[in-house]
């Protein structure tokens, strides 16, 4: 609780939360971008206030990361559905090497099946 209290005094900014547009916005958005880049986009569900996805790509987790945050605040203001200085993303996310194909499947399992109601999902038919 002190820890969630601090951070939230840190905030100048009201959480953000994604609506069914933002949504669909930011999974399009990783879709493109995956494919731009050659990454194998494996699963992606996207929240109202997080995204979980799951990405084969020859580059470290943090480079994945950083690039899919900043080109989908980038779609989300040329769309219009923000403010172009709206802070969306924690600095930092949860980014891990997935070595073993069972870890892989656990990941696209917790990332579609565990995260309650289906909201903007993709899920490789091959995964």
């Amino acid at each position: 609780p002190q820890l969630a209290r601090a951070e939230s005094e840190d905030m100048d900014q009201p959480p953000y939360r994604m609506n069914k547009s933002r949504r669909e916005a930011v999974l399009a958005a990783v879709r493109e971008r995956c494919g731009q880049q050659g990454w194998t986009l494996q699963a992606a569900h996207v929240r109202t206030n997080h995204v979980h996805i799951v990405v084969e790509a020859a580059v470290r987790p943090e480079r994945v990361m950083n690039d899919l945050k900043a080109y989908a605040s980038r779609r989300l203001n040329r769309m219009g559905l923000d403010e172009p200085a709206r802070k969306r993303w924690a600095r930092h996310g949860s980014t891990r090497w997935l070595w073993e194909p069972e870890h892989v499947s656990a990941a696209i399992r917790y990332a579609i099946d565990e995260q309650g109601d289906a909201m903007a999902i993709f899920e490789a038919v091959d995964a």
